[in-house]
């Protein structure tokens, strides 16, 4: 499996980062990983709506000071 593709959306209020996100994924393989930077809290919503949306799954949230670090993965 290759790196994360990690899309920086930091700074950036809703609907912003899961917009950069969803831009990001279009057209990935199956199964691709990907890590978003944000530091709107409403993130740890949108993006696993988005997902969901997508066939897509949350791997994991962390926070650290502020800033929200969202794993997930494409679907197929």
């Amino acid at each position: 499996m290759s790196d994360p593709v990690v899309v920086d959306a930091k700074g950036h209020r809703c609907p912003v980062p899961s917009l950069k996100l969803m831009k990001a994924i279009a057209g990935a393989a199956a199964g691709s990983r990907f890590i978003l930077l944000a530091t709107d809290p409403m993130a740890r919503i949108d993006v696993p709506f988005l997902m969901s949306q997508k066939n897509g799954r949350m791997i994991a949230v962390e926070e650290t000071e502020g800033l929200l670090r969202l794993t997930v993965e494409t679907g197929e």
